[in-house]
């Protein structure tokens, strides 16, 4: 049968696994195979598990059945054990990014999407893979790239965060607490379990006195930076206001300048997140600057006016 083979993308690893009803509804989802392939590598001990039985359609069920024989055929991903690690290694792209033991496949039809979560080791369950009505799960993902919003409770924008990142919220007597969110639609988001308006989420936030902060996935959890006065090197952790000293002998800021540059390159830290890291150490990380998509690649900001916010 005709359908289209590729690695997943950053964006669609999320929905290879359990999502919450919301947005299971949302995006289509059928169900999901889940399949180990024994302990010599050459069985395929597979169980199914329904989320929707309307869209479980008999030309579903064939189609479904038709694609993961072809996949199991010679030569193919699911044929035996050492085929999919065969494929796993070749494909460094399709490793996910948050979580590096597996391995995201997407197989494409006319009508459905199935979207393969892959594990090549033995003792693991090989195989998961989830099935969505394409145009269902194509147009929330799309919808989901213009982030989630968080607001005063007059509307007014604090930050934007993409789908699947994480907040950290701070309660007045210092206990704070975080949470993954999930884009639902331009109004209403998942915090956890609970689904919010994000104008009742914001007034919420305000009525408790609460510190609501973005935790990027596009920040490192830490930097090297050099402080603007004294030039010696400090250690910045994300999320946490002020900076540590790593008690680095100090020569002059030219040299802590290239050892900071030195130590985050090792790290993969990039010049954007150390910009937006040491920015957010000062300002907060709920302003523009602790976003690292407002630097550019030499780690300077694009917009010279971005609002400090409260923080001076």
């Amino acid at each position: 049968m005709d359908y289209e083979k590729r690695a997943m993308t950053e964006e669609e690893d999320k929905y290879t696994f359990s999502q919450s009803a919301q947005i299971s509804g949302q995006t289509g989802l059928i169900g999901y195979l889940r399949a180990d392939m024994d302990t010599d590598g050459n069985g395929f001990f597979s169980s199914w598990f329904g989320w929707r039985d309307s869209l479980k359609t008999e030309e579903f069920k064939k189609e479904f059945d038709e694609v993961i024989n072809s996949l199991r055929e010679e030569g193919d991903i699911l044929h035996d054990r050492a085929s999919l690690a065969k494929y796993c290694h070749a494909t460094p792209q399709s490793r996910m990014t948050t979580v590096q033991e597996y391995y995201g496949v997407r197989v494409d039809t006319e009508n459905y999407a199935y979207l393969l979560r892959l594990c090549p080791d033995k003792g693991e369950y090989n195989v998961y893979c989830y099935c969505y009505r394409r145009d269902w799960l194509d147009s929330h993902i799309k919808n989901a790239r213009r982030g989630i919003r968080f607001i005063t409770p007059h509307y007014k924008e604090v930050f934007r965060i993409p789908d699947g990142d994480r907040i950290r919220v701070t309660m007045p007597d210092g206990e704070s607490f975080e949470r993954v969110c999930r884009y639902i639609d331009d109004y209403h988001f998942e915090a956890g379990e609970s689904i919010y308006h994000i104008c009742e989420f914001a007034e919420r936030m305000e009525k408790y006195d609460c510190k609501v902060i973005p935790l990027r996935s596009s920040l490192p959890d830490l930097c090297y930076a050099v402080h603007n006065e004294t030039g010696k090197i400090i250690v910045i952790k994300k999320g946490e206001s002020g900076y540590f000293d790593p008690d680095f002998p100090y020569r002059n800021k030219w040299e802590s300048k290239t050892v900071a540059d030195e130590y985050n390159e090792k790290l993969g830290v990039s010049k954007q997140a150390a910009s937006a890291m040491y920015w957010g150490s000062l300002y907060g990380y709920e302003t523009p600057g602790a976003d690292p998509a407002n630097y550019d690649h030499n780690g300077d900001l694009l917009k010279k006016n971005i609002d400090r916010g409260d923080a001076r």
